[in-house]
């Protein structure tokens, strides 16, 4: 018996974010080289979502870094536009929100307090930032308050080790400074991407905070993952990342799984795409069509394009010959002819194509600023490595 035929009001499965309303709750999660426009484009050719972009240094953006500058720039076919944050000084933060504002470069803003990236971390942003709960504060409120009508979210980590738990802290935080969603990646920063992510933190997150959406992140490798996910920890939505690598089709199943969600019914597993080599190959070379109008060049789109050909083709008979081959190509052309040495009715390869994607790194003792973790305010001695953690180089 289905919900609706027993009488349960079904739940819904649209995600309200501020005066946002999303036909289904999911949200691309930013990947540094990965959520460019071209990719955000072939992700919401195949669902509905929130595609949001790369991460943006905040002191990049205020003093107009001609790469910030393009990365922030969205195909008129994106919306709604959404833009991550990464920043350490709440001055730079509320410059770039008020920037994005001012001149309506964006419809949604998402903070990055998640990223494990060592280079990142050992000058306290990234995960390392919510330890300072006074740091933490000051920034999101720097830029809800110059966000205006536009909604702010963040994206945080469960803390720095088990040892160093922030995340309860850090949403109550952030809720109490105006944001409209949490987003929380089950795994502490020292974990990285490696073993199980803790859906549990997910479920005590959302039972600690009830103003706002609470999305979770962490080993979604199907529409199956992300329903299982909403079910066991009750939570509002799903930022999927590594999942989608290769597969932006995801995005098609997610939506329809959710859909039947909201009618009550039972999404069947046999109905997800499970594409052909023909279909693969036809979505890698939509993919380089879209990063060619993206750089504008062709020879450097189809050398962009390269770290993706082992996610396309996982599980698929693509031998490391042709792989190489790949590798090389410097033109839509010579694509074409390698593609047509395949043979594109080779059928789905069922789980080989499945399951954990990208790397995921091992456990490792996260790198911090000297004596970051004495206390949890900001020191003076703390100071200028935040501030050199505001170079342009310093995103991730």
């Amino acid at each position: 018996m289905s919900v609706i035929e027993s009488g349960v009001q079904a739940p819904s499965s649209v995600l309200r974010i501020g005066p946002l309303s999303l036909s289904a709750p999911v949200v691309l999660a930013p990947m540094a080289g990965i959520t460019n426009t071209a990719f955000r484009r072939l992700c919401r050719e195949y669902g509905a979502g929130l595609y949001v972009s790369e991460m943006i240094t905040s002191r990049a953006l205020v003093e107009r870094s001609p790469a910030s500058l393009r990365l922030i720039k969205h195909h008129e076919s994106e919306t709604p536009r959404s833009i991550q944050l990464y920043g350490v000084d709440p001055r730079y933060v509320g410059e770039a929100v008020k920037y994005l504002v001012a001149e309506n470069l964006a419809d949604h803003i998402d903070l990055n307090f998640g990223c494990p990236v060592p280079k990142v971390t050992r000058k306290g942003g990234g995960a390392a930032l919510p330890w300072k709960q006074d740091l933490f504060a000051s920034i999101v409120k720097a830029a809800v308050d110059n966000a205006g009508s536009i909604p702010v979210t963040v994206k945080m980590r469960k803390g720095i080790d088990d040892e160093h738990l922030t995340f309860l802290d850090s949403a109550q935080a952030a809720a109490d400074a105006g944001v409209a969603a949490i987003a929380l990646h089950a795994r502490t920063a020292s974990q990285f991407y490696s073993g199980e992510a803790d859906w549990s933190s997910i479920g005590t997150l959302k039972e600690a905070i009830t103003s706002v959406p609470i999305l979770g992140n962490g080993d979604i490798w199907s529409a199956q993952d992300a329903i299982r996910m909403v079910d066991e920890t009750g939570c509002d939505g799903v930022v999927v990342g590594r999942g989608c690598l290769g597969r932006p089709w995801l995005f098609g199943d997610l939506a329809a799984a959710f859909d039947a969600r909201s009618r009550g019914e039972v999404f069947d597993p046999t109905l997800t795409i499970q594409p052909n080599l023909g279909q693969v190959l036809a979505a890698l070379r939509r993919h380089t069509e879209l990063l060619v109008d993206f750089f504008e060049s062709e020879n450097r789109a189809c050398r962009d394009i390269r770290k993706h050909i082992a996610w396309y083709f996982k599980g698929y008979p693509v031998g490391s010959e042709t792989r190489k081959a790949l590798a090389l190509v410097e033109s839509l052309s010579e694509m074409d002819d390698i593609f047509a040495t395949l043979d594109s009715s080779a059928p789905y390869p069922g789980i080989d194509a499945e399951g954990p994607r990208g790397r995921a790194g091992s456990p490792k003792r996260t790198a911090l600023p000297d004596r970051w973790l004495d206390t949890r305010c900001l020191a003076e001695s703390d100071k200028a490595e935040l501030l050199d953690a505001e170079r342009d180089d310093s995103g991730g």
